[in-house]
């Protein structure tokens, strides 16, 4: 006879009380619309992010919500600082790796410096803040979200080759990291954010009103193949962030979550 588990109500499975998340890049866009979010379920929270005065605008708006903040400045590529703020930090549910980086340039015009940096911020810190926190919480398991892009599943802005390798790795590390761990209790998801607005793809469209044709065709066919017909917010990614965190996706690991209004699907 099927065993059916007890039911809690969805009220319970989304809220994040008595637990600690670390949310990388939380200084702005996708990462500070999750600090609030996370805060918003309950979650206390240690916020990492390299600009310290944008981390502090971040902390006084969500320790409105009544939830205990931490901030921590680090240079991610730096695995030495990320030794260093491991030490700091003490027990944590959920790792949210969301830092990223995202500059355009040409492929034949990459050098050992740049593609070194890009490598860095977008895989390898994610490699390394994700090596902490499953050697902390081995025993007791935990959570773990990667932010990778569309562009790592569909390449579609010139110049960002560099940045699609980057984001490719983070869903292989997310889906071995699923595989190894998850009979020691950790569940490990990317979310594949696309077509959102952040100070990022803002300064992208800062280039595009300066008359650059390559770019204003760029935009006039991503937003042409967007079925929802509108660019997403932070915010809608954040949301889905806490939905992975917490026990409403308890039977979720390795999986992909698109959120890009459709444009993988088109």
């Amino acid at each position: 006879m099927f065993h059916k588990p007890p039911r809690e109500p969805m009220s319970n499975l989304i809220r994040l009380e008595n637990k600690s998340a670390v949310i990388t890049g939380s200084a702005s866009g996708i990462g500070a619309a999750m600090a609030y979010r996370f805060a918003e379920a309950g979650a206390d929270l240690h916020l990492v992010d390299v600009n310290p005065s944008r981390l502090e605008a971040v902390k006084a708006e969500v320790e409105r919500l009544g939830v205990n903040v931490s901030l921590h400045v680090v240079d991610l590529a730096d695995k030495s600082q990320i030794d260093g703020l491991w030490s700091e930090l003490g027990d944590t549910d959920v790792l949210v790796n969301n830092a990223g980086i995202y500059p355009s340039k040409d492929f034949l015009d990459l050098d050992q410096e740049f593609m070194r940096r890009v490598m860095d911020v977008n895989l390898s810190q994610t490699l390394w803040m994700s090596q902490h926190f499953i050697r902390r919480n081995m025993g007791r398991g935990g959570v773990i979200v990667n932010v990778s892009s569309i562009e790592a599943i569909l390449p579609f802005k010139d110049g960002m080759t560099h940045y699609a390798v980057s984001k490719s790795g983070v869903i292989a590390l997310t889906r071995g990291l699923a595989r190894d761990y998850g009979k020691h209790g950790f569940r490990v998801n990317a979310l594949i954010p696309g077509g959102v607005i952040t100070p990022g793809t803002i300064s992208v469209a800062k280039e595009i009103t300066k008359l650059k044709l390559d770019l204003i065709k760029t935009g006039y066919d991503f937003k042409s193949r967007l079925p929802m017909g509108r660019a997403g917010s932070p915010d809608e990614v954040a949301r889905v962030a806490v939905v992975l965190a917490s026990d409403v996706s308890s039977y979720m690991t390795g999986a992909l979550i698109p959120v890009d209004g459709g444009f993988l699907s088109s």
